[in-house]
């Protein structure tokens, strides 16, 4: 198949034009390395998963970049940070911009030294796998959010999505679009070659430990984030399970979604949800092996809610924006009720928060939305349009302040 357009590809252009490196980060095989060579065919490559290439690096900066001359790519940098001090030294010394790009795959470790050695000359941006957007060549690249002005402009692109199944157990990886790829080798690769390479090594565990630690938090894709439950069914201590989930985070196979926090709420659940960033993964993890049957299972539901949530981050990253103080969800209790109030996602913009509920169904009420009016204790805030993000096949409204969407509005 032809090339996928990817939706970043202008921001990428435009920070290389304005900043002197450009580092990108995300999970392997998201297509890092694919959308540099495509759209910077001018740049050269080193890559650090080669270890003469690694060797070089570290034992002779200046050799180097003299095989390796500017502007220049240098993929996996995490594995040789000590290479940026000598990038911070030859940007320092010229006024140009676009110099390098640099790309990895441990985002937390990443940060850590660019902040330590780049900091005030790197421009970071996030990739993830393809967004429904790009396999569909929707052109329309704004994040998502409930605005009437959003959901006007989105209109005029609208596009409807065929069999969303067959996508959610597909997952998002690049490679399993552009050739036929047998959905099991390919996981089952990505798994050996990948995960327990780079991952397993941070974690240094066995490798049947670690597979019954990663389907774990797999089945629990969705849920609120209980370390004592995965110890207890991997066999670890529960501080090992936290050292474990937090390098699933900074690998990017797991998006941690902390609960909204206010004083006014003050019987709010104050624990993450955790998200398998992958669908596809997450299904191969926990054995779901063909669309029909994930669509008919018990999982459907959590994995339909992990998909929508994994496409709004898109959404985001793709614009070039930063959605951790931007997006949240709310479990807890109100005085007034025996039972607790769930609000999926809260998106606060500009000081209104807007609350987004992830159903299956296709046939939403108004009353999946009762715990909205909980936003409304916030003080300084103003509660904007509520969604319910479902499998309904048009836009409605269930109340003037309420309405259902296709996911095709993501």
């Amino acid at each position: 198949m032809a090339y996928i357009e990817r939706a970043i590809t202008a921001v990428l252009k435009d920070r290389v034009r304005s900043s002197k490196c450009l580092l990108i980060t995300g999970a392997r095989q998201v297509g890092k390395s694919t959308v540099i060579r495509h759209d910077f065919p001018g740049f050269g490559r080193a890559s650090f998963d080669d270890r003469l290439t690694r060797m070089q690096a570290q034992e002779e900066p200046k050799l180097f970049f003299l095989n390796h001359p500017l502007p220049l790519f240098i993929d996996e940098v995490q594995k040789e940070s000590a290479i940026l001090e000598e990038i911070k030294l030859i940007v320092d010394e010229s006024d140009q911009r676009g110099q390098f790009i640099l790309s990895g795959s441990q985002k937390l470790d990443l940060m850590k030294g660019m902040s330590e050695s780049l900091a005030g000359r790197v421009s970071i941006l996030e990739l993830q796998g393809l967004s429904l957007r790009e396999i569909y060549g929707v052109r329309f690249n704004r994040h998502f959010i409930p605005t009437d002005d959003y959901l006007q402009e989105r209109e005029r692109e609208l596009r409807p999505y065929s069999d969303i199944w067959q996508t959610i157990h597909k997952g998002s990886y690049p490679e399993l679009y552009d050739i036929e790829r047998d959905w099991q080798d390919y996981y089952s690769s990505y798994v050996s070659t990948y995960l327990e390479r780079d991952v397993n090594e941070l974690i240094s565990s066995d490798g049947i430990t670690f597979t019954k630690f990663l389907t774990a938090v797999a089945a629990r894709s969705g849920e609120i984030l209980n370390y004592a439950n995965i110890a207890g069914e991997v066999g670890v201590s529960e501080p090992t399970i936290k050292s474990w989930i937090s390098i699933l985070e900074r690998t990017g196979i797991v998006f941690l979604l902390q609960p909204y926090s206010q004083n006014a709420l003050n019987r709010a659940v104050k624990t993450p949800k955790i998200y398998f960033r992958d669908t596809g993964l997450a299904c191969y993890l926990t054995r779901w092996l063909t669309a029909d049957a994930l669509k008919c299972s018990a999982v459907a539901g959590s994995m339909f809610e992990t998909f929508v949530v994994s496409e709004i981050l898109k959404s985001y990253v793709n614009e070039g924006k930063d959605y951790k103080f931007n997006i949240f969800y709310y479990r807890g209790k109100d005085k007034r009720r025996t039972s607790e109030n769930e609000i999926d996602l809260i998106i606060e913009e500009n000081g209104v928060v807007y609350p987004v509920e992830i159903k299956l169904t296709g046939n939403p009420r108004a009353d999946m939305a009762s715990a909205n009016t909980v936003l409304d204790k916030i003080p300084n805030k103003t509660r904007g349009t509520g969604v319910i993000l479902c499998r309904i096949d048009q836009k409605t409204y269930l109340r003037e302040n309420l309405i259902a969407l296709p996911i095709e509005y993501i």
